[in-house]
């Protein structure tokens, strides 16, 4: 083959999500079959984690909540039990069971005015416990323990379809790569020049600005931020992130970047960070093997993990 590598990309809505997916070959017609059958696995594991659905797994679990429970296929119940330890890790800032909130709570739009009593938020979140999700090793089941619980994979699902459709473009001989779900992305390999990948940090201020760049191989990346999505109350910013213990939206935090090997573990840990506030955050990440984050706060302030180097 000829040393005149290219990027070529393909960009799809999926599992509600704008995912492109690079390759580096020298072939086009060969990169489109490799990054389709990324596509592929990407679409696959939408049918299995959708709650859209009513015969998706995670809908059978919903539908059987303090009923019965369901038994699931090894990757979904393998994934739930990584899901687990991220919630016990972060003290239950990162729950499953976050899809049992009220969605007439919080709807974000211009006519919402007030935040609601803090008696009403935590009635909300009530069914928001990630302890009452209970887990058969033997019969491969999953069982929530209150009626009217209900999981949900929006704080995972997309970093682990990325991994996924990565993994399949390396079985497939894709050598250097990007999958990019909606800014949760995971890299492989490099550049046709050799370089490293340029990862882009967004401004919260800007849209479609960076606020800095930084080089990485081999590594995961993704943001959580509320600059998108947010409601003005008395003057004060208000995110469509909601702390799973009080029912109330989290302030003071513009974004939270993770950096780390893998986007399921970047995707799953870029809100807790949020909701934990930036000390706390930190605090925990500075625990953590081969784990970095990028912070920015409601004025603009950097904030990063110990090992961090942004340019």
């Amino acid at each position: 083959m000829p040393e005149n590598k290219a990027v070529f990309k393909k960009v799809c809505k999926l599992m509600g999500n704008r995912f492109e997916l690079s390759a580096v070959a020298s072939d086009e017609a060969w990169a489109i079959e490799r990054i389709d059958s990324g596509i592929a696995e990407i679409e696959r594991i939408e049918k299995l984690l959708t709650t859209f659905s009513e015969d998706s797994e995670t809908n059978q679990v919903n539908v059987n909540a303090g009923l019965t429970p369901v038994k699931v296929s090894r990757e979904t119940f393998d994934l739930i039990a990584r899901s687990l330890k991220i919630s016990a890790l972060t003290e239950g800032a990162f729950d499953l069971s976050y899809g049992s909130i009220d969605k007439r709570l919080w709807n974000f739009d211009q006519q919402m005015t007030e935040l609601p009593d803090r008696q009403t938020a935590r009635q909300m979140v009530r069914l928001i416990n990630y302890k009452n999700i209970q887990l058969d090793e033997q019969n491969c089941a999953v069982f929530l323990k209150e009626q009217g619980m209900r999981i949900g994979f929006g704080g995972i699902g997309k970093g682990y379809a990325a991994e996924r459709a990565k993994l399949v473009m390396k079985q497939q001989g894709v050598q250097s790569g990007v999958v990019n779900a909606s800014g949760d992305l995971t890299t492989w390999g490099r550049q046709p020049n050799g370089q490293a990948w340029t990862i882009a940090i967004a401004d919260p201020k800007r849209s479609g600005a960076a606020f800095s760049y930084m080089n990485i191989s081999d590594m995961a990346v993704a943001t959580s931020g509320n600059y998108e999505k947010f409601v003005m109350i008395g003057g004060k910013k208000y995110s469509h992130t909601i702390n799973p213990r009080t029912g109330l939206p989290v302030t003071g935090i513009k974004s939270v970047t993770i950096i780390t090997t893998n986007a399921e573990l970047a995707d799953a840990m870029a809100t807790p960070v949020t909701i934990m506030g930036i000390k706390a955050g930190l605090d925990m990440i500075n625990q953590l093997k081969n784990v970095e984050a990028v912070i920015i706060d409601d004025d603009d302030k950097l904030y990063t993990s110990n090992n961090i180097m942004i340019k």
